[in-house]
């Protein structure tokens, strides 16, 4: 814990790594869509109608979007398959973001029972030379920062 009046720099986001139940999928270029949102709902209490009231609703978390530059790997392309074929195989996971050094763990954000719901390959060209980029995106049922 720093002390008062001593300046602290925020963590950087490009030092990241995502775990997957299973998976050893080894880098991804990119991690989005770590977000909850809960719904509001407005109501009318009786006597005060000049006020709205406001009471939380359901919590919905966003979906998780990877990419990563195409490999020989199929560890991610596999559970995609599985759910495609009906086997509904849910995994926990984390996206763990580290210091400059990336030495130490500065946060830990855990998504809980997700599945991939969408693969996109990348658009191939002959006249480019980019890195081919996969996509995943994970639907999930929480998001925790243990």
């Amino acid at each position: 814990m720093p002390q008062t009046g001593q300046l602290v720099d925020p963590a950087r986001n490009f030092n990241f790594l995502v775990e997957i139940d299973g998976i050893s999928q080894a880098s991804f270029s990119e991690c989005s869509g770590l977000s909850s949102t809960t719904e509001v709902i407005e109501y009318r209490e009786g006597g005060n109608n000049s006020t709205v009231m406001k009471i939380a609703g359901k919590t919905a978390f966003g979906d998780i979007t990877l990419k990563w530059g195409i490999t020989d790997n199929l560890d991610l392309w596999n559970w995609r398959q599985q759910i495609i074929d009906g086997q509904f195989n849910r995994k926990n996971g984390a996206v763990i973001l580290f210091d400059l050094a990336g030495s130490t763990e500065v946060a830990r954000w855990s998504f809980h029972r997700a599945w991939p719901t969408k693969c996109e390959l990348p658009a191939f060209t002959a006249k480019g030379n980019d890195i081919a980029i996969e996509t995943l995106v994970l639907a999930h049922e929480g998001l925790t920062r243990p």
